[in-house]
């Protein structure tokens, strides 16, 4: 007769091996809110929706119409089906692991025309200019004698002008039957 192996023996009294299993299991799942604290941890940024800020929302003004509106803050996050007139951007940005924060904007139109901002920003008063980063730079003309084309077929003595003598074909003056050869 054979004897039952040690291993098994544990899987002999059922009860006590639940316990151990749902004990295992608890404090293994505890360790996933010790682990995401422990310092030097990399968390990732979680960011989602539309992004705005107080900027994009102060360049609004009333009567835009709504290609200047996208053209601001880009394409709304929803557009309700029944309610046409009006768009909202949602955004809601959780960084480094930290508690989450979100906002919501909404803007209202009628006859493609803004009528209403409403939501956590509120337009400012004060027009904005934006002054341009962008900086132009004059080029001097390059001063090269030959391009870089002309310099590379030089190297094979092709300098691009062609010396065979040309014959005007009106100048020329037609072949007489004596010139052809005999068939």
């Amino acid at each position: 007769m054979r004897k039952p192996l040690p291993a098994l023996k544990l899987f002999a009294n059922r009860p006590i091996s639940c316990i151990l299993v749902v004990v295992a299991s608890l404090s293994l799942s505890a360790c996933t809110t010790i682990l995401t604290n422990l310092p030097g941890v990399y968390t990732v940024d979680v960011q989602q929706g539309n992004i705005v800020d107080q900027a994009m929302i102060d360049q609004l003004r009333p009567n835009m119409n709504k290609r200047q509106v996208l053209y601001i803050l880009g394409s709304p996050m929803l557009v309700d089906f029944f309610h046409q007139k009006r768009w909202d951007y949602l955004y809601s940005a959780q960084i480094s692991g930290g508690d989450r924060q979100q906002k919501r904007i909404s803007l209202f139109f009628d006859n493609d025309q803004l009528t209403g901002v409403q939501g956590d920003f509120k337009p400012s008063t004060v027009p904005v200019i934006k002054s341009s980063e962008e900086t132009t730079v004059d080029v001097p003309k390059r001063d090269l004698e030959k391009t870089l084309w002309e310099m590379i077929t030089g190297l094979f003595g092709y300098d691009g002008r062609d010396d065979s003598p040309r014959t005007d074909k009106s100048d020329a003056k037609p072949a007489s039957p004596t010139d052809q050869l005999p068939l």
